[in-house]
């Protein structure tokens, strides 16, 4: 290849890099033949463009080929799944802002709710008290746990096949030209990337979208019982728990007047339930691989894609939209821990087994409140009490000397 028309392949790149000419790129991300369509749709605008660069006709094939001079040593099947890859780890990174914005969040409104006293519970049933903070905290954790592992996953793409060509043999290719690539690309981008070491198997291997998509999906999890949580917490306002509120984003009913629904949560949920969808497609697209060669890639790529960029969306509207704007029922909460059943639980190492059996079945028996059954029987003082449920000690283990 001349210098000439290497210079002309490499600014019509660059002018693809830089977002221009993407409207002759009329192919749709699913197809059939393992992405060909999508390879040689690059290959002809990237030929012709660079045609015009050097003053020539479009489909002057002569001077630049599609084939020839612009696919020359690589192959559908090693240059298409590293541009994949490569863009699937580009948006993940933009993933990863969006998701540590949500746990930074969550964290600052742990801090904000740190006074705050409620009822836990277990099955929907009262079990002890704890607090907002904790909550919300236990949120952020699950959501941080997540995302490490989801960065670990994303690792796999960084391994790469260029220079396999058609199955993994480097035929056609010059010698030497996949480690140079590598290198090439390596130093290009800064990130880690390395040539796989068995070819013919990353040929036909897609096992780190699989496997990244798994935990995309563990990650969908986690998110759709926070929402879950959430909805739950605000629920009533008069009738619910009412723990919480979110902030107000539309009128809830066309119907019924007044009436506020946890709509950007339930977005969020829907968002989940797409991912898990396309879990499925995944699996399916992964297991169809046949010999050296796996033609379901387009659906599988496509379908992590939108993942991804469905998950950054919700990510960034639940924490604009709704988290930073949830506020606390505070005296609610408190009243809640004071007339639960559950609240012996918390009295037991003070009063005994025996005393807080007594009082559960006396208030159950007369609707009567445990804290108020607690002082009239004398049983401790009101500043005892009050120091048992203090919020800061019930964010973990503690032996009062009352």
């Amino acid at each position: 290849m001349s210098s000439e028309v290497k210079e002309a392949i490499c600014r019509a790149c660059d002018e693809l890099i830089e977002g221009k000419h993407l409207e002759h790129f009329p192919v749709d991300m699913i197809q059939g033949g393992a992405g060909t369509s999508m390879n040689m749709n690059a290959n002809e605008v990237i030929a012709n463009r660079a045609l015009e660069l050097l003053g020539k006709q479009h489909g002057d094939y002569k001077v630049v080929h599609p084939n020839d001079h612009v696919n020359m040593a690589q192959s559908t099947n090693d240059a298409y799944p590293v541009a994949m890859h490569f863009g699937m780890y580009l948006i993940h990174q933009q993933l990863m802002v969006s998701l540590y914005d949500l746990i930074v969040a969550l964290e600052n409104k742990a801090k904000e709710f740190r006074s705050v006293i409620k009822m836990g519970r277990t099955q929907l049933q009262d079990a002890v008290p704890m607090t907002l903070y904790q909550s919300f905290h236990a949120f952020a954790t699950a959501l941080k746990n997540e995302a490490k592992k989801l960065d670990t996953a994303s690792k796999g793409f960084l391994v790469i096949n260029m220079g396999a060509t058609a199955i993994g043999t480097g035929i056609t290719s010059e010698p030497g030209y996949a480690k140079l690539c590598t290198a090439f690309i390596k130093n290009d981008t800064g990130w880690d990337v390395t040539l796989a070491p068995d070819l013919v198997e990353a040929t036909n291997d897609t096992s780190c979208m699989t496997t990244y998509h798994s935990v995309l999906k563990e990650l969908a999890i986690r998110v759709s019982k926070m929402c879950n949580d959430l909805r739950l917490m605000s629920s009533g306002p008069r009738t619910g728990l009412a723990e919480i509120n979110l902030p107000p984003k539309q009128p809830g009913s066309s119907i019924m007047p007044g009436k506020v629904n946890p709509v950007i949560p339930e977005v969020m949920n829907q968002i989940c339930f797409k991912v898990f969808g396309n879990d499925t497609a995944i699996t399916f697209a992964s297991e169809a691989a046949q010999l050296e060669l796996n033609v379901m890639e387009p659906v599988l790529v496509e379908s992590l894609i939108e993942s991804q960029r469905w998950m950054t969306a919700g990510f960034d509207t639940l924490r604009v939209e709704c988290i930073e704007g949830i506020t606390a029922n505070k005296a609610h909460c408190r009243e809640l821990v004071e007339n639960s059943i559950g609240i012996v639980t918390a009295l037991k190492p003070y009063i005994g087994y025996s005393n807080c059996t007594d009082v559960a079945k006396e208030a159950l028996e007369t609707g009567g409140s445990v804290y108020k059954l607690v002082l009239k029987k004398k049983l401790l003082t009101k500043a005892q009490l009050d120091t048992i449920l203090n919020p800061k000690n019930m964010i973990k283990p503690v032996k009062l000397e009352l």
